[in-house]
């Protein structure tokens, strides 16, 4: 918790406006507010002769008089006591996800960080997994990984994508590789610390985050679990993986070839994020009002884009396919666009539409 501190020069009766007030953070002293609406009774002189001045108010009669800021700095400092405070942390807020606020926060600064958080829990995040949570696509990295990256591609041309990698899980058993071999490839996929902090930052205002992902849920969860991520996801929204009692690894349409087709032209055979987008919104309570933001980048996140409203916001990585669909189709979107290049661009622009 921060120690608070006052000192002034001078004698007590001409200085007693120009006394600052401290927030002392670790060896830094920053200064935050005058204290002129302070008041001082009379100077009592000590024993050395030094006049000494007596503060009429305390900080806690100064909270009961600002009853937002007294709300705003209990939960500040209940925060606090669950996150480790180090220099860094308190210099860049955005790592932890809130802002640091003091007893004299001005009172527009506590308005607006409680709107954030209400504007927040009306906020549904989706991300796309491949190329957008983490930068690669984990089919081919793990096929390179395993050695059988030539096989992979010449199956590509010839059946759906979903159909080959199930195919290539065979393969796979055939060869001896095992489910160990398997999550080992995948733990060795990077991601980057600013798009773990954007998924921290979200989470901790509130935001309801999701997966929608045309990867499985195999791949996905482990990747998750080894960055420690799985926690902060209410639902992922991808192709079904499951272990046989053999032990090779089976991955499955997210909407089964056995039952009608989705009928949509724009998505692959296997999922239909578009119409994953559309069941979301009925199973959320009060899911229509709502505010989605979407971020993506193949072609099968336009689909999706084209079920977001006014309201709504869609994150394109910018020179991918979902960008360039969207530059050829202004008129088919409704949300508002914000490109993105890199992880950081996504930290960055989730901290804007978040934190207005």
């Amino acid at each position: 918790m921060a120690n608070w501190t006052s000192f002034s020069s001078g004698s007590c009766s001409k200085t007693s406006s120009r006394w600052l007030q401290f927030v002392n953070l670790g060896n830094n002293r920053t200064p935050v507010m005058k204290l002129e609406d302070l008041r001082f009774r009379k100077c009592k002189r000590n024993e050395n002769g030094v006049d000494k001045p007596l503060l009429k108010r305390s900080i806690s009669s100064y909270y009961e008089e600002r009853p937002i800021l007294k709300k705003e700095a209990a939960t500040f400092h209940q925060r606090s006591k669950s996150v480790k405070e180090d220099k860094r942390a308190v210099e860049t807020r955005r790592t932890k996800g809130f802002r640091i606020l003091t007893p004299f926060t001005s009172l527009n600064s506590c308005k607006s960080s409680i709107n954030s958080e209400l504007l927040s829990m009306d906020t549904v995040v989706v991300f796309d997994f491949d190329l957008t949570i983490i930068d690669c696509d984990s089919d081919p990295w793990v096929m390179k990984q395993l050695g059988v990256t030539e096989l992979f591609e010449s199956l590509l041309p010839t059946l759906p994508w979903n159909t080959v990698m199930d195919k290539m899980m065979g393969e796979l058993h055939e060869q001896g590789k095992t489910i160990s071999d398997i999550e080992a490839s995948l733990r060795t996929i990077p991601l980057y610390p600013d798009i773990i902090r954007a998924i921290k930052f979200a989470f901790s205002l509130g935001c309801d985050l999701r997966i929608v992902s045309d990867a499985n849920l195999f791949f996905i969860k482990t990747i998750l679990e080894t960055h420690d991520l799985l926690q902060y996801f209410t639902e992922i929204k991808t192709n079904p993986a499951f272990v046989e009692k053999s032990g090779r690894l089976r991955i499955c349409p997210f909407h089964p070839f056995t039952v009608a087709p989705h009928g949509c032209n724009l998505c692959p055979p296997n999922m239909c994020k578009g119409a994953v987008i559309d069941e979301m919104r009925k199973s959320i309570e009060d899911g229509f009002n709502k505010r989605f933001i979407y971020l993506g980048d193949g072609s099968g996140d336009f689909c999706p884009t084209l079920k977001l409203t006014e309201g709504d916001d869609v994150l394109p990585r910018k020179e991918y396919p979902l960008w360039k669909l969207i530059e050829k189709n202004p008129s088919m979107v409704k949300a508002k666009v914000h490109g993105w290049s890199n992880a950081k661009d996504v930290e960055d622009l989730l901290m804007k539409l978040l934190m207005p």
